[in-house]
């Protein structure tokens, strides 16, 4: 039987306790020290006094879906349509990790190699999303850089730190999504 802070952790996202992993219930059952710090780093993550409510869901749909973690991406999605989330959103948060799924392939292996003919050649990769996004360019920008973050692309990251940056976010609010991000993707791990 799980304990009560799983049992917390699993409602706020909508995850049946019975399709949880086996190492996650081991440590419900062990009453493990850890679950606490779970539940307290996703409440927080969550509620940034820098990113809304509803922002937030987006961005850690993101994150579990860049992740594959089908039941948070479930789960997630439930609360982030009650919390206001468009069906075009949705949409268009997966099309951003598709994009920068290959983005971050492609642009690490050209920072990786840093041969001439890499750094000159045009990417030949069709990114008209990134023109007129539906949730906006802040905020495509800082989800774009957190899925950079969650798949190890430096020059990723650089381009699209500077990016969201000049489109108005500050510091606070591009740290905040980064640890957002990180604390959904240790979740995925455990789930």
């Amino acid at each position: 039987m799980a304990n009560e802070t799983l049992n917390r952790i699993v409602e706020s996202f909508n995850i049946p306790l019975d399709g949880i992993d086996a190492g996650l219930q081991l440590m419900g059952e062990k009453d493990h020290k850890y679950l606490k710090d779970l539940r307290i780093n996703l409440s927080n993550a969550l509620s940034s006094p820098n990113i809304d409510k509803k922002q937030s869901l987006m961005l850690a749909l993101a994150a579990a879906i860049n992740e594959q973690s089908l039941k948070l991406v479930h789960g997630l999605k439930n609360i982030a349509l009650a919390e206001g989330v468009t069906e075009d959103e949705i949409a268009e948060i997966y099309a951003c990790v598709s994009l920068m799924n290959v983005n971050n392939v492609f642009y690490r292996f050209k920072h990786f190699v840093g041969k001439e003919y890499y750094t000159r050649t045009p990417a030949g990769i069709k990114m008209s999303i990134m023109v007129n996004p539906v949730m906006g360019k802040e905020l495509f920008e800082l989800m774009s850089l957190m899925l950079s973050a969650l798949n190890g692309c430096e020059q990723c990251v650089r381009s699209h730190e500077a990016s969201v940056l000049q489109h108005g976010a500050s510091e606070a609010r591009v740290y905040d999504a980064i640890r957002l991000g990180a604390i959904i993707k240790g979740f995925t791990t455990i789930l």
